[in-house]
């Protein structure tokens, strides 16, 4: 048995092993995603419905960027494995100007060519670790969620099957691995940390697993899919 099956294993001890097979999460999925990117995605008028303010009361959405909104899209891979799905993270390099080191979905700014946030999210996942879109099955999206320095990324969620192979941009991409979703869709698991930034104290989601210190966005918004999926 792999190291992902031993964890998927022990997490099942506490939950329903049924609800995080991969038909399961797909029947639930498109049942509670939603079917189009979020409205807001294009009209900044319109305030995103989770974010890093969801712990940070009382400060400025964007407490780090005065400009105008940078929109984003990212891929929440989720792998079918028969044992249990699990979700494919990537850890950032660490000579990168922002986020360096920390662990991401594939994902980053929607360019103009890029026709929608589908088209960027799969875009930014071949170049990034090589899984080709006819690869990927896009079950829907996720809320918009702003970040306080400035991106409005819209989360789209999807399936790809074991066995995918990767061809890794090593220049973005240090590392890739997976966490059993069964682990990331347990609330006990969402701890709440917070660090001092420019100033201020910014409380946010963490969701260490192993070695890898899943936070901030990222956690965010596997904290948002956790709420549409199975809370």
């Amino acid at each position: 048995m792999s190291d992902v099956d031993d964890d998927i294993a022990e997490a099942h001890v506490h939950s329903a092993p049924a609800l995080f097979a991969p038909d399961a999460f797909r029947g639930l999925a498109r049942h509670r995603l939603l079917k189009a990117p979020p409205a807001g995605d294009l009209n900044a008028d319109l305030p995103p419905d989770v974010g890093d303010h969801d712990l940070n009361a009382g400060q400025p959405m964007t407490s780090f960027h005065d400009g105008p909104p940078r929109r984003a899209a990212v891929l929440v891979p989720v792998i079918g494995h028969e044992s249990g799905a699990t979700v494919l993270l990537t850890r950032r390099t660490e000579h990168l100007a922002a986020h360096a080191g920390q662990v991401a979905f594939p994902g980053g700014k929607i360019e103009g060519t890029d026709a929608t946030p589908l088209a960027a999210a799969l875009r930014e996942t071949e170049e990034e670790i090589g899984i080709p879109a006819e690869k990927i099955d896009p079950l829907g999206y996720l809320d918009l969620y702003q970040t306080g320095t400035g991106f409005r990324i819209v989360p789209v969620v999807a399936t790809v099957a074991p066995g995918y192979r990767l061809r890794i941009d090593e220049n973005e991409v240090a590392d890739v691995f997976e966490v059993p979703l069964a682990f990331l869709m347990t609330p006990d698991n969402h701890k709440r940390d917070s660090r001092v930034f420019k100033g201020l104290e910014r409380h946010f989601y963490a969701m260490p697993y192993r070695d890898n210190y899943i936070w901030g966005a990222t956690a965010g918004i596997i904290r948002n899919l956790y709420n549409r999926i199975y809370r």
